[in-house]
C-alpha cells in the first residue's frame, strides 16, 4: 500500500488515504515520486469544468525515479530520473500526422483506465494520465520522458505542465519576438513560467497582471518590468505603459471571461491574445462583428503550451543549466500530501506561485 490524494467524486473532499498500485505490465513503468505540482488542472477536476473518470487519483505535474519497467520498455530503467508527460501523444490521430502532437486527440485515454485499487476496494483512475500525487505510480511508458542531464529531480516536476505550458505560450502559440511588448494575466505558476519565457524570448515590456498586490516581487523576479493589480482600468493602465498602443502579445492564464476579455482589449490594434487558462462553460465572452474587423486582432487557445515535450525538455533545460530560467522561482511553498487541500484553498484564494508536494 502507498499513500496518495484520491477525488472519491466531483465536488467531494479529497481522501489522502492508501491505495494499492499493480505491477507493471508490458509497455508500462513504476515511479517513486520525488515531487509534484499542484495545478489549476487538478483543481478543476475537483469541481467539475473538467469531466474525466471517478474516484481517481489527481496530480499530473511530476518527476521521480523509475522503480521497475514491463516488457518492451527500454527508453528508461530503473534508477533512472524522469520526467511525467500526462499528455502523451498517439503519433496517428489527424492532429498528430499534422505535427500538432498537443491535440492529440487519444492523449487523455489513460484516464479511463483502472489505475489502482483502494483500502476499500474501489477501482481508481488516473485523473490525468499519471497519478502523481501519490508516493508511487505506474504509467503507460509514453507517458515518461528521460530527466534532462543537470536538473534537479525535485524542482523537475515544473517541467511537466507549468513550465512547459508558460514556455510553449510565448515560443510556439505567441511566438513573441525580441522587442515586442507582452502582458501576462495570473502570475501562479503557470504566470510565473511564461514571465520567465518572455523574458528569454527578449521582449522590451512585460506586463504582469493580478488581482494580488502581494505577488508583484515574485512578478518582476520572474522578469516582469511592470505589474499592474487587476481592476475594472485594467487594459487602460496597459494602453498607458505602451505609449497608448497596447502590447503586441497578451498571454492568459486564469480561464476567466473578464480576464480573457480584458487581455483581449490590452492589445494594440494587430496584436495577439492567446488564451492559456482553463475556464468553464459558464464563462461566456462576446465580441461584436465590427471591433473584430477593426481592431484586425488575433485570438488563440492554447493546450500544453502547444508543445512537444519530447523537443521542448532539453531546449528548456538547457536555459535551466545556463541559468537564464529559474524552475525554483516558481515555487511558493513545498508541501506533504496532507497539504494539497489547503493548497487548493490558497489557490482559489489567490495566494502564492506553485505549491510542490515533496516526497
Amino acid at each position: 500500500m502507498i499513500r496518495a490524494a484520491v477525488l472519491p467524486a466531483v465536488g467531494a473532499p479529497l481522501e489522502i488515504t492508501g491505495i494499492e498500485l499493480p505491477e507493471p505490465g508490458p509497455g508500462r513503468v513504476r515511479i517513486r515520486l520525488a515531487a509534484a505540482g499542484v495545478c489549476h488542472s487538478d483543481l478543476s477536476l475537483t469541481n467539475g469544468t473538467m469531466r474525466l473518470p471517478v474516484p481517481a487519483v489527481l496530480g499530473h505535474e511530476g518527476a521521480g525515479t523509475v522503480v521497475s519497467v514491463g516488457e518492451g520498455v527500454t527508453h528508461v530503467a530503473p534508477g533512472d530520473g524522469v520526467v511525467l508527460n500526462w499528455a502523451p501523444s498517439c503519433g496517428a490521430c489527424h492532429p498528430c500526422s499534422l505535427g500538432e502532437v498537443w491535440l492529440c486527440v487519444n492523449a487523455l485515454n489513460g484516464a479511463a483506465e483502472v489505475h489502482a485499487r483502494a483500502a476499500d476496494g474501489r477501482d481508481l483512475h488516473p485523473g490525468l494520465n499519471v497519478a502523481a500525487f501519490a508516493e508511487e505510480t505506474v504509467v503507460s511508458a509514453n507517458c515518461v520522458l528521460p530527466l534532462p542531464e543537470g536538473i534537479p529531480l525535485t524542482d523537475a516536476a515544473l517541467l511537466g505542465c507549468a513550465v512547459l505550458t508558460g514556455w510553449g505560450a510565448v515560443h510556439h502559440a505567441a511566438r513573441v519576438r525580441a522587442g515586442e511588448t507582452v502582458a501576462v494575466f495570473g502570475v501562479g505558476g503557470v504566470g510565473l513560467a511564461t514571465l520567465q519565457a518572455a523574458r528569454i524570448a527578449g521582449a522590451s515590456t512585460i506586463v504582469a497582471v493580478d488581482v494580488s498586490p502581494e505577488k508583484e516581487e515574485l512578478a518582476r523576479a520572474a522578469g516582469a518590468t511592470e505589474y499592474v493589480v487587476a481592476s475594472e482600468t485594467t487594459a487602460r493602465e496597459i494602453r498607458k505603459l505602451t505609449g497608448g498602443n497596447g502590447v503586441d502579445v497578451a498571454v492568459e492564464c486564469v480561464g476567466r471571461a473578464v480576464t480573457i476579455r480584458t487581455a483581449w482589449e490590452s492589445t494594440r490594434r494587430g496584436g495577439r491574445t492567446t488564451v492559456v487558462g482553463i475556464g468553464g462553460k459558464d464563462q461566456q465572452v462576446s465580441f461584436h462583428a465590427l471591433e473584430i474587423f477593426h481592431w484586425g486582432r488575433t485570438l488563440a487557445g492554447c493546450v500544453y503550451g502547444n508543445s512537444d515535450p519530447a523537443a521542448d525538455l532539453p531546449v528548456i533545460a538547457g536555459h535551466i543549466r545556463e541559468g537564464r530560467f529559474d524552475l525554483g522561482a516558481l515555487v511558493t511553498e513545498r508541501i506533504t500530501l496532507d497539504g494539497i487541500p489547503g493548497a487548493f484553498d490558497a489557490m482559489l484564494a489567490g495566494k502564492g506561485g506553485r505549491a510542490l508536494v515533496v516526497f
